[in-house]
C-alpha cells in the first residue's frame, strides 16, 4: 500500500491560519452567546461566527486536499453551499418562532412589535365615503 506523499509548506500555513481564525470565530460566537441578555440578541454571533468558521473550515479543506492530491479538489463546496442556503432560513425560522411565542405569551406589552395583519388596516369604499362626508 502506497502512503500519499506529505503537504508542502506553502499548502501546510494558511491551512493551519484558517483552522485558528475558524476557532476564534466559534469561540467568538460561543462568547457572544454566553454575554447577550436576550434571545434576538444570542441569535446573531452562532449565525455569522459559525458561518464564518465554515467558511474558513471549507477554505482549509479546498486547499489541503488539492495540495495531497495534486488537483482541485472542490469537493467541500458542497458543505458550504449546503450551509449558506440553510443558516439564514434556520435563523429565519427561529425568530420568527420566539416572536410568535412572545405575542402569544404577553399580548398588549409595548415591547413586541404587533403583526403586520394587525398594523395595516386597508379602507373600505364605504369607510372613504364617509371620509368625505
Amino acid at each position: 500500500m502506497m502512503m500519499p506523499a506529505g503537504v508542502s509548506l506553502w499548502a501546510e500555513i494558511p491551512v493551519a491560519l484558517l483552522l485558528i481564525l475558524s476557532g476564534i470565530f466559534t469561540l467568538t460566537a460561543a462568547i457572544g452567546v454566553v454575554r447577550f441578555k436576550t434571545f434576538f440578541q444570542r441569535m446573531h454571533p452562532p449565525a455569522l461566527a459559525f458561518s464564518f468558521s465554515a467558511w474558513c473550515v471549507t477554505l482549509a479543506s479546498i486547499i489541503y486536499f488539492s495540495a495531497q492530491d495534486e488537483r482541485l479538489s472542490l469537493h467541500a463546496w458542497l458543505i458550504i453551499i449546503f450551509l449558506s442556503l440553510t443558516v439564514p432560513v434556520t435563523t429565519i425560522l427561529l425568530a420568527r418562532t420566539e416572536l410568535f411565542r412572545r405575542r402569544i405569551g404577553n399580548p398588549g406589552t409595548g415591547e413586541i412589535p404587533p403583526s403586520l395583519s394587525h398594523v395595516v388596516t386597508r379602507p373600505t369604499d364605504g369607510d372613504e365615503a364617509r371620509a368625505r362626508d
